[in-house]
């Protein structure tokens, strides 16, 4: 069974944004994890989700808030 989940540096990666700017999104809200101890996890079905949006918000002109994630 693969993985479900993504480090922060893994999403990050995949993203293509840097480690620090990944976990300032965490602090912000903007980057859906889930905490499992001291560990942040991003599940691949909500960066996914949170993908599709931001794409279908651009390409009808609506911007993407914090407001606009939708809780998993």
């Amino acid at each position: 069974m693969d993985r479900q989940t993504l480090t922060v540096e893994e999403a990050a990666r995949a993203l293509g944004i840097g480690r620090n700017t990944a976990y300032e999104a965490v602090r912000q809200g903007t980057l859906p994890v889930v905490r499992i101890g001291k560990r942040y996890l991003v599940p691949r079905a909500a960066l996914q989700a949170m993908l599709s949006g931001a794409v279908t918000s651009a390409v009808t002109g609506g911007a993407v808030t914090g407001a606009d994630r939708k809780e998993g």
